[in-house]
């Protein structure tokens, strides 16, 4: 396989589009025509890292956080950013980047936290906003049924916990075929009227073009008519930090020692210890801070972060216990996620997780 291939099946798990507006994820160096030799999954790109896959004969290297995120004016090797992207491109080595539209997606880097924490009963703490849209389309009654299962197929019709959502209303469409047209229905020439239905439902922003390709493929019309609807509804399957529960509560002393653990950090930073049970967790990996307010609405006992800023611990010492882990410790595990989405789709390529700890905060 290519590496394409490998990124195709990266970006199907998390699109692109999911990413925040600061951020680079994607490509960042290299081509990707080439035939793949095996990936090497990081948090961080350094040059040590490079030297690794380098070693292990690999050509890609899959990295949480991207490499190239400000603009580079010049490569002259004078930074660590500059001597990577020297000797990736001198080895052949291609770097691609999954990174807040990794956070943000469903089964994505929180997901990974929840599930090393053991929460259940997860959704997501603050869901993106304007990213779906409606559709609308008009179909013969005969092939509703067809187009309405593949658009379904394609990713239409998910609501939270259910898919295959859609509204359908039966009505009179009318047409008239000019010369040189082939209807599926009527004669050239004559009004037409036929039995059909409107098919209404919900899809992500980013498959528009994609929906589109599959009703052409699919709809028996020719011109076939539709629809889209902007929509300013909260999307619950795509969006930024968690929240879930415990099936049992912990004091606070023993559920930030089981957390320590866990993340493996060298100190878990926290506020005030006031006695309450931890039952609903709220958290984000890395730089999560902004969350604390729709922790707090939440109603959450505790808020796991990897940042967290030195007033937001007076501001919120009343209202939730505020748990500071680390920014690495607190993503580390995303090479897991990284592994489990290249494994499943290509069970034969050489994978690895990087034997390098990149995190560049140390504790004396």
């Amino acid at each position: 396989m290519k590496i394409k291939d490998v990124i195709d099946a990266l970006e199907m798990f998390a699109p692109l589009p999911l990413q925040d507006g600061f951020d680079n994820a994607g490509l960042q160096i290299g081509l990707t025509d080439a035939e793949v030799t095996g990936a090497l999954l990081c948090l961080d790109v350094t040059e040590a890292v490079i030297d690794e896959a380098i070693a292990l004969g690999y050509n890609l290297i899959v990295s949480h956080h991207p490499l190239l995120f400000k603009a580079i004016k010049s490569v002259t090797g004078r930074d660590y950013v500059t001597r990577c992207i020297m000797k990736a491109v001198k080895n052949d080595v291609t770097v691609y980047s999954m990174h807040t539209n990794l956070d943000n997606a469903s089964r994505g880097v929180n997901y990974k936290m929840a599930e090393k924490i053991g929460l259940t009963n997860v959704r997501i703490l603050e869901p993106k906003e304007g990213m779906l849209l409606k559709f609308v389309t008009f179909v013969p009654e005969s092939k509703a049924e067809d187009v309405r299962n593949a658009l379904f197929n394609a990713g239409c019709g998910c609501i939270g916990n259910y898919d295959s959502c859609s509204y359908n209303t039966d009505g009179t469409g009318t047409f008239r075929a000019k010369e040189g047209t082939h209807p599926y229905c009527g004669l050239i020439g004559e009004l037409h009227e036929e039995k059909e239905v409107r098919i209404e439902t919900i899809l992500p922003a980013y498959r528009k073009t994609e929906i589109l390709k599959i009703l052409s493929d699919v709809h028996p019309y020719e011109e076939p008519a539709f629809d889209f609807y902007p929509l300013q509804n909260e999307w619950n399957q795509a969006g930024a930090g968690l929240v879930g529960e415990l099936a049992e509560p912990e004091t606070e002393h023993d559920f930030l020692s089981r957390i320590k653990k866990i993340f493996e950090t060298g100190c878990v930073k926290h506020s005030n210890m006031t006695g309450r049970l931890i039952q609903k967790v709220a958290l984000c990996g890395g730089a999560g801070a902004f969350l604390l307010p729709k922790a707090v609405r939440a109603h959450a006992d505790v808020f796991i972060t990897g940042e967290v800023k030195y007033h937001d611990y007076f501001y919120y010492e009343n209202d939730i216990l505020v748990a500071e882990i680390g920014h690495y410790e607190s993503e580390q595990y995303t090479k897991e996620i990284l592994y489990s989405i290249i494994r499943d789709k290509f069970p034969t390529l050489s994978i690895q997780m990087t034997r390098i700890n990149t995190n560049p905060i140390k504790y004396f």
